[in-house]
């Protein structure tokens, strides 16, 4: 089983164009689609498409529109009340893959919504394989909030507590690597720059550059860095060694929800027994289905690409 956390659920909108988008004139979609989204809840959405168990813990108020959405996505569900409806995002894709995203503010939450939160989550994670907290925090949320999930968990689980799974940025991960002792984090190479506070450093290629910047992390301050570059692949940084990889050629056409797809394929592998590499494989395998996809659609097997990936081992 794996749990997913999503603060600030979405309502994601996606409209596509046939020509790339033109800034202040009018033009017609060839295509639009709405899906439950947040990463924690696209997380669970793939889990669930690849046949896995997994349970995304949320805010929504029971009147909200947005629990229609959620229920025809399949998902199970362990909603927490509050007031307010859920945010809309609004992705604009073309038929050169090129994206742009407008996020709108969503519910504000305060200390009683985070409690009640982390009182469903830690009632869900005993003895769940994984537990992911993923995506932006709502407003009115301190940035140790997931901090303060971590902690909950596991005091309270103690031996039962699963491994834990970060996918955020800015102050929210900076306070994560600071003083949650996360067991993996999901940043892309700009976020891992934001997190450490500088440039990456230079080497032969992105690879070895984000190789040795998560080394500053790992494995002092986290056990686990997944860094996801887009259509470079991804690099796997652990206590034991490090691993990079390339998607095969992609015909992108939304990269929305490509690394939350790509976070769920490592975890299906890890929670399966596979080794470091074939868990990197599996990650850049999702990632590269879901941005051949329209919209936040999860990729099903069918939707995998078969060619081979090559890995190749990073050296300190």
């Amino acid at each position: 089983m794996i749990v997913t956390l999503t603060v600030h659920p979405s309502l994601d909108r996606t409209v596509s164009l046939g020509a790339p988008l033109r800034v202040g004139e009018v033009q017609t979609a060839s295509g639009a689609r709405e899906d439950a989204g947040g990463k924690g809840i696209n997380v669970s959405r793939v889990i669930r498409a690849a046949g896995g168990d997994s349970l995304a813990v949320l805010p929504l108020d029971p009147a909200d529109p947005f629990a229609a959405v959620l229920a025809d996505a399949d998902v199970e569900v362990r909603p927490v009340p509050v007031a307010g409806r859920a945010r809309a995002n609004i992705t604009v894709t073309d038929a050169a893959g090129e994206t742009t995203k407008i996020n709108l503010p969503g519910v504000a939450l305060n200390d009683g919504d985070l409690a009640a939160l982390i009182d469903a989550v830690v009632a869900a994670a005993r003895g769940a394989d994984w537990l992911v907290l993923a995506g932006s925090l709502a407003p009115g949320l301190a940035a140790d909030a997931y901090v303060r999930v971590i902690h909950a968990v596991r005091d309270r689980l103690g031996a039962e507590a699963p491994r834990i799974a970060v996918d955020t940025s800015g102050p929210a991960l900076r306070a994560v690597v600071r003083d949650g002792r996360p067991d993996l984090i999901k940043p892309n190479d700009d976020e891992l720059a934001d997190l450490l506070g500088a440039p990456l450093p230079e080497a032969t290629d992105l690879a070895e550059a984000v190789h040795a910047a998560a080394r500053e992390l790992v494995p002092n301050a986290v056990a686990t860095a997944l860094v996801t570059l887009g259509g470079d692949g991804a690099v796997l940084v652990t206590g034991e060694g490090a691993w990079a990889a390339v998607p095969p050629p992609t015909r992108v056409r939304s990269t929305v929800g490509a690394g939350d797809s790509s976070l769920a394929g490592y975890l299906l592998a890890v929670s399966a027994g596979a080794n470091p590499a074939a868990s990197l494989v599996s990650a850049i395998r999702y990632g590269s289905a879901a941005a051949a996809l329209d919209g936040t659609q999860a990729p099903r097997a069918s939707d995998l690409p078969t060619a081979d990936i090559p890995v190749r081992a990073l050296t300190r």
